[in-house]
């Protein structure tokens, strides 16, 4: 029997979930407060699809290394500015408790499953939906070390993950463009099976196969709240006092997920971190790395897109806005000169900053809620992308009456089902 399912958010996250509920036969309406899709955290991203390498950011001596990036001043790949915000630093008291190797290793073992599956996701979607037209290649990753410490921790588990280690001579081998940081590199880990692709276009492009098949509308406008009837929600209820009816919810969107999810008394554990992007149109004779790089220590990852050369970096706590600091962009910008030299001209980059819907431990908070008929799909953080399809297809699957398609451990909303 067909549903009628509105999805709140219009990101990568929520355009997905609509196609993954469309395919499944369901009826879509999307609520979006922008004029498109994918015009806020979705709309220049770092580009690269990290299937095999979905490490959380809170990790044993993230604390004691934030400390140190707190004296490299805009060049800090963190940066914290505290605020009189109760949320604020009980998110940043529940990151410091994550912060610890079996925490880390835990949630990663999380990441891994869901990034896998939603790498299975696209790739039946590619195939059997025919979807194009957004820069996709699998070119690989490599994730390079200037540290030998660091190096060494992250080829020990390497091995586990069948990514390949790889000496000095051994990165340079397979990215030529690296030699200008051939003194300053210990090593790097090579996973061949990743992707890139442009998160914009991705979801420009499903828009597109939703439109298409007669099965979904969007509503531009922005929720103010929720009808409901005991412990199910009967309409959304809209900014302009229109109201949107139907048989399910699903929230996914983005950094207004928590706010709309305590008017039900729900908490969701999110804080927005701030990132920012440089994408710069590449020549003919542009020296670039054919496959995604990450730069470890600098927290930098780069990602070529078709004519483009995206660049992606930087984590700000403590800002509300998607305003970029021109600051933080500047320092970008010479480190790229300083890694890519031969890319070009950097002062023809586009420039964007956005806002990571991001939870304390690292995982999106995906599936049942406490309301019967709502599903919640946020919390991704940097891995939006990474994640959407897998995300999406699990929220159909539970819509449609169906077990989830991977097990939901450490993905749920604590108290419900896995």
């Amino acid at each position: 029997m067909t549903k009628h399912v509105a999805v709140i958010g219009g990101g990568v996250v929520g355009v997905a979930t609509a196609w993954a509920l469309v395919c499944s036969g369901q009826q879509v309406t999307l609520i979006e407060t922008n004029a498109g899709v994918g015009e806020e955290t979705s709309h220049a991203n770092g580009g690269q699809l990290s299937y095999r390498y979905v490490s959380p950011l809170a990790d044993a001596g993230v604390p004691i290394k934030a400390l140190g990036w707190m004296l490299q001043g805009a060049r800090a790949p963190l940066r914290f500015r505290p605020r009189l915000d109760p949320r604020q630093w009980r998110w940043c008291l529940e990151f410091l408790l994550a912060c610890r190797r079996s925490v880390n290793l835990r949630n990663g073992e999380h990441l891994l499953r869901l990034a896998l599956y939603s790498q299975a996701v696209l790739e039946s979607w590619r195939e059997v939906h025919g979807l194009d037209g957004f820069a996709w290649r699998r070119n690989g990753k490599l994730v390079i070390h200037r540290d030998a410490k660091g190096f060494a921790t992250a080829a020990a588990k390497a091995g586990d993950s069948g990514q390949q280690v790889l000496d000095v001579t051994g990165c340079l081998s397979l990215e030529p463009s690296l030699e200008t940081l051939a003194s300053k590199l210990a090593g790097g880990i090579y996973s061949d099976g990743d992707e890139a692709a442009d998160c914009y276009q991705f979801c420009v492009q499903l828009e597109q196969c939703l439109l298409a098949s007669g099965r979904y509308r969007r509503i531009q406008g922005r929720v103010a709240g929720f009808e409901r009837k005991g412990v199910s929600i009967t309409a959304l209820r809209l900014v302009n006092e229109q109201y949107v009816g139907a048989d399910h919810y699903v929230l996914a969107a983005g950094n207004s997920s928590d706010r709309l999810a305590a008017q039900l008394g729900i908490r969701l554990p999110l804080y927005p971190l701030r990132g920012y992007s440089l994408t710069l149109p590449l020549t003919s004779d542009a020296q670039v790395p054919d496959a995604s790089v990450t730069d470890f220590d600098n927290k930098v990852v780069y990602a070529r897109l078709g004519d483009r050369f995206r660049i992606a970096a930087m984590v700000d706590i403590g800002v509300r806005d998607a305003t970029p600091d021109p600051q933080r962009l500047a320092a970008l910008r010479r480190l790229c000169m300083e890694t890519f030299p031969g890319a070009g001209d950097y002062a023809e980059a586009s420039i964007w900053a956005g806002l990571r819907p991001s939870t304390p431990e690292g995982p999106p908070i995906i599936g049942a809620s406490p309301m019967k008929n709502l599903w919640l799909n946020a919390g991704h953080g940097s891995l939006g992308f990474t994640l959407a399809c897998a995300s999406a297809q699990v929220i159909a699957d539970l819509v449609a009456g169906r077990s989830a398609p991977i097990s939901l451990e450490g993905l749920a909303l604590p108290g419900q089902h896995t």
